[in-house]
């Protein structure tokens, strides 16, 4: 067992976040004062927080000591910087990112003047430091688009017509619950009616996510689309995207009825290209039935179409994934989003199978970055950049967009700077306060949505009634 002890601090979370992504499973004893690891060399180390704010953590017994040899840092950054130095040189472990442990990379990055900067002070590798640092500046421009006293609105559907074998978003599987999805369509008008007539600012964007929104059957889902339209003011400036997602959901009525709303952005989401994937990953198309649902939404003047890809899955290889890359380029949509998979609570997929330390799916680190290498070279840019706990080899997830296509919606909802109203089961909706002497950080008050679907059908309008109150409606 890997035991770290902290001494003269007590950054719990941050310390463990960055043993966790040296080990497996990590556990906190805040009354004894330490963090440790079962799946990590039998050492322990003393992780210390000096009164003139510098950091070192040292090997118990030996007198080891590692630190960085420069200015410190904030408190909370400084002794997660000296444990990453610690672990990496007794495992031989260098992560891309360095000790940079949280969802969002790109705070940090724009607080910084260069990306040497990112490298030197938190050991970011090159060609992380660079992605990190173009992509803060482009979310700040696209952010400065969305007026902080605008309003932004996720509905959310957590349906899917079956269930993907690296996934645990969704509530419920259609497949065994067709019934509810009416009821849920309801359930959403009715919260939708009970809030819209009390807005009373500006809305910038709106997001329809899931799960797969285009599950609904074509009556369904155009009834919500109208509900939508008929009581949010969405007005001709307002970004509205649909993640129509799954191919094997979308109908030509779907997109006709869409595209009768003037909606010009929406997400066909192949995840990879590979048919024999897509078969054992439990998704229910192939790669032809994207091709065809792509061409018939081009064919209707969808303005930006994105498409997802998942680097990293079980059953292929990194090749592979450049294979899928390649192939979305040809159809030359306005953004390629890539993911890189991650350990989901209750996915199927293990653990250890989503992080492949043995690399048996090949070099995905490389084959990511071959990756991006072509998305430059087609003339995309990232635009929005974010990390998820137990992501495979210490990856991010990436946004690339043509000019003048990133999506404002995930710029604001992932910057935790500017409000979001969420309708639907599972939903997160937050107020983005400006703090004085911060450019960068605000402080976020939040108001969760029950997740289980059933208990929000029945109270879709105690949910509206909590929202109204929190947004001071």
């Amino acid at each position: 067992m890997l035991k770290v002890i902290l001494k003269g601090h007590e950054s719990f979370y941050g310390i463990s976040d960055i043993l966790r992504m040296f080990s497996g499973t990590v556990s906190e004893d805040r009354d004894q004062g330490f963090v440790s690891a079962e799946d990590a060399p039998d050492i322990t180390l003393v992780n210390t927080l000096e009164k003139d704010g510098r950091s070192f953590t040292e090997v118990q017994g030996t007198g080891k000591r590692y630190a960085f040899d420069g200015p410190a840092l904030e408190p909370g950054r400084e002794v997660k910087r000296s444990l990453y130095i610690a672990l990496s040189a007794i495992t031989g472990m260098k992560l891309p990112w360095g000790c940079f442990s949280g969802i969002r990379p790109t705070l940090v990055a724009s607080e910084e003047d260069s990306a040497e900067e990112l490298t030197k002070k938190y050991l970011v590798r090159e060609d992380k430091a660079a992605l990190g640092f173009e992509t803060s500046r482009e979310e700040m421009r696209l952010l400065e688009l969305v007026p902080h006293d605008d309003l932004n609105i996720y509905v959310g559907v957590p349906f899917c017509p079956s269930r993907c074998s690296y996934c645990s978003f969704i509530s419920q599987d259609i497949s065994h619950h067709m019934g509810r999805l009416g009821e849920y369509e309801t359930a959403l008008e009715n919260e939708i009616k009970a809030i819209a007539p009390y807005i009373d600012r500006r809305i910038s964007t709106l997001y329809m996510g899931g799960g797969t929104p285009t599950v609904f059957s074509d009556e369904q889902f155009a009834r919500l689309l109208d509900c939508m339209y008929e009581n949010i003011m969405i007005g001709p400036g307002c970004e509205v995207t649909i993640e129509a997602g799954r191919p094997d959901t979308i109908t030509e009525y779907k997109l006709d009825a869409m595209r009768s709303h003037g909606i010009g952005r929406i997400c066909i989401n192949p995840q990879t290209m590979r048919n024999e994937t897509l078969a054992k990953l439990g998704r229910l198309h192939t790669s032809e039935d994207i091709v065809r649902v792509y061409e018939q939404a081009r064919e209707r003047g969808f303005e930006v179409i994105n498409m997802d890809l998942i680097a990293g899955l079980p059953h292929e290889t990194g090749d592979d994934f450049v294979e899928s890359v390649s192939k979305l380029i040809k159809l030359d949509p306005g953004n390629i989003t890539v993911h890189t998979l991650y350990k989901k609570r209750r996915a199927a997929l293990s653990k250890e199978t989503v992080l492949d330390r043995e690399e048996t799916r090949g070099d995905i680190d490389a084959a990511v970055s071959e990756g991006y290498r072509l998305l430059y070279e087609a003339g995309y840019h990232p635009y929005y950049l974010y990390r998820q706990k137990d992501t495979g080899h210490g990856l991010e997830n990436t946004g690339f967009a043509k000019e003048g296509t990133g999506c404002l919606y995930n710029v604001a909802m992932m910057s935790d700077a500017r409000d979001i109203l969420s309708f639907g089961a599972g939903g997160m909706s937050k107020r983005c306060f400006e703090q004085e002497g911060s450019t960068s950080k605000h402080r976020v008050e939040r108001c969760p949505t029950v997740k289980d679907v059933l208990t929000y059908i029945r109270g879709s309008i105690e949910a509206a009634e909590r929202k109204r109150a929190f947004f001071g409606l």
